[in-house]
C-alpha cells in the first residue's frame, strides 16, 4: 500500500522559487527532460561556473540540476556555498531544506525552513515543508500544530487539507483523514491522488461502496483499471 505523503504535495513544495529551476523552454519534446539531457545541462552549468566561480546565480543553476538528478548531497553542498555568500538567499534556504530532508538531516532542514520563515513570514511552502519535516522526524505535536495553522491560514488550498489528511492517516485517525481528503477534493475534484488516498481510507473503514466510487472516479480520470487491481480486490473481501 502506498505511503500517504503525496507526490503532488512534494511538487507543490518545489514551486516555491520557480525561477531557480529550468523552465520548460529549456526542455525537449513534451517538456520532460531525460536523465541524459539533465546530465548534459549539469555539465554545461559546471563548465560555465568554472569561469565564474563566485556567481551565485550559476551556483543556484548548478544546484537545481543536482536536485533534478536526485544528487542530494551535491545539491546541498552547492547551496552551502550560496548561503555562505548570501545568508538570506530565499532560494538557497528553501532548496537546501529540501535537500536536507531528502538526506534525512531533519534537524538541519527544520532550521532552514525556520530561517526562511523569519525572512518571509507566513510563506505557504516553507510552512508546509516544516510541518512535513516535523512529521518525518516524529515531532508529532509540532507537525500537527503547524499543519493546523496552515489549513486555517489557507483554507482554500487543497494541498493543506490533503497534507493534514496524510498525517491523520498515518496516526490511524481515519474519520478525520476521510473528512480532510473530502475537503481537499472539494477544492481539487479531479486529483486522482486524493481520490485514491480516500479510497484506501474507506476500504480500511469498510465503506466499500464509497471506496469503489472513488476508484471508479480515478479510472475515469485516466488511470488504467488494472493499475488499481489491488484496491479493487480489497473491495471484494
Amino acid at each position: 500500500m502506498r505511503k500517504p505523503y503525496l507526490k503532488c504535495i512534494v511538487a507543490t513544495l518545489l514551486l516555491c522559487v520557480s525561477a531557480v529551476l529550468p523552465t520548460t523552454a529549456q526542455t525537449k519534446g513534451n517538456g520532460d527532460l531525460t536523465r541524459e539531457n539533465l546530465r548534459d545541462s549539469l555539465r554545461q552549468a559546471m563548465e560555465t561556473l568554472s569561469f565564474h566561480p563566485d556567481s551565485v546565480d550559476l551556483m543556484l543553476r548548478k544546484a537545481s540540476w543536482n536536485l533534478q538528478l536526485e544528487q542530494w548531497q551535491y545539491a546541498k553542498d552547492e547551496y552551502d556555498k550560496v548561503l555562505r555568500k548570501e545568508p538570506y538567499n530565499v532560494a538557497g534556504l528553501f532548496y537546501r531544506a529540501y535537500a536536507n530532508d531528502k538526506l534525512r538531516r531533519y534537524k538541519f532542514a527544520r532550521l532552514d525552513y525556520l530561517n526562511l520563515l523569519r525572512i518571509v513570514p507566513g510563506n505557504f511552502e516553507a510552512q508546509l515543508g516544516l510541518a512535513l519535516v516535523n512529521q518525518k522526524d516524529q515531532h508529532y505535536t509540532d507537525a500537527l500544530d503547524g499543519i493546523n495553522r496552515l489549513v486555517t491560514a489557507f483554507p482554500d488550498s487543497a494541498v493543506s487539507w490533503a497534507a493534514r489528511a496524510g498525517m491523520e492517516k498515518e496516526r490511524n485517525q481515519l474519520e478525520l483523514a476521510e473528512y480532510d481528503y473530502t475537503e481537499a477534493l472539494k477544492r481539487d475534484p479531479n486529483n486522482s491522488d486524493y481520490l485514491l488516498e480516500r479510497a484506501d481510507i474507506r476500504i480500511k473503514m469498510r465503506k466499500i461502496s464509497d471506496a469503489r466510487h472513488d476508484l471508479d472516479a480515478v479510472v475515469k480520470l485516466g488511470t488504467p483499471r488494472i493499475a488499481l487491481r489491488e484496491w479493487y480486490n480489497q473491495c471484494k473481501q
